[in-house]
């Protein structure tokens, strides 16, 4: 048991990294949720900083929930009667967590993106690429990031649902359950973005003259 709470501990802190915030700080000495959409998130970095920060800070998102997921769920592996996959769920779950409420920017972080997609990277690497392709065709038929990633989100239970029921393959309960899980989880973090869609005031992606 003690094991799995080092597990949580240690995933939670390492999502809590606020990536967004230390980068913002560091090369503008400004905090990145009062610039832009307010977000501290990659997205957010990328239009304020440029693509170079930008991309930094959505790879370090990614693999604080790959690292957690893969690597710290580990020490709980066969120590507290539950199988693997569940531990791996609840570290990458832990690192979610994190993210979207950092102990260390007053529980104000990112919307979860980016961890997630690390967590589903460990998991299920398969049903990333089928996810990352349909916020690449959502993206680019729109150009609103928010849409890209809450339809990627919907389609990750749905690609379980498929592999499930239509192509026979085994999907543990308790990853599925995590898919309808994720997806509702993207959407609540979105919910400022839904009220600008509603609105027809929500950004659509462009750079920014001058940004390197």
């Amino acid at each position: 048991m003690l094991e799995l709470i080092a597990v949580i501990a240690l995933s939670y802190l390492l999502g809590s990294i606020p990536t967004s915030i230390l980068v913002a700080k560091k090369l503008r000495g400004i905090d990145i949720r009062q610039h832009g959409s307010g977000n501290a998130g990659g997205t957010n970095v990328f239009r304020v900083l440029g693509w170079k920060p930008g991309l930094f800070v959505m790879l370090a998102d990614t693999f604080k929930g790959f690292i957690a997921t893969y690597w710290i769920s580990r020490i709980a592996f066969g120590a507290a009667g539950m199988e693997d996959t569940t531990v791996q769920l609840i570290a990458g779950i832990a690192a979610v967590f994190g993210h979207i409420w950092t102990v260390f920017a007053s529980f104000r972080g990112g919307k979860g993106v980016g961890t997630s997609a690390g967590m589903l990277l460990a998991l299920y690497p398969q049903a990333l690429l089928i996810c990352l392709g349909v916020f690449a065709i959502v993206f680019a038929l729109t150009r609103i990031v928010s849409i890209g990633s809450m339809t990627a989100a919907v389609a990750f239970p749905i690609v379980l649902t498929l592999q499930r029921c239509c192509f026979g393959k085994t999907i543990p309960d308790l990853l599925y359950a995590f898919g309808f899980f994720a997806a509702a989880l993207i959407i609540f973090t979105h919910r400022s973005n839904i009220k600008r869609l509603l609105s027809g005031t929500e950004n659509r992606f462009k750079r920014s003259a001058g940004k390197e």
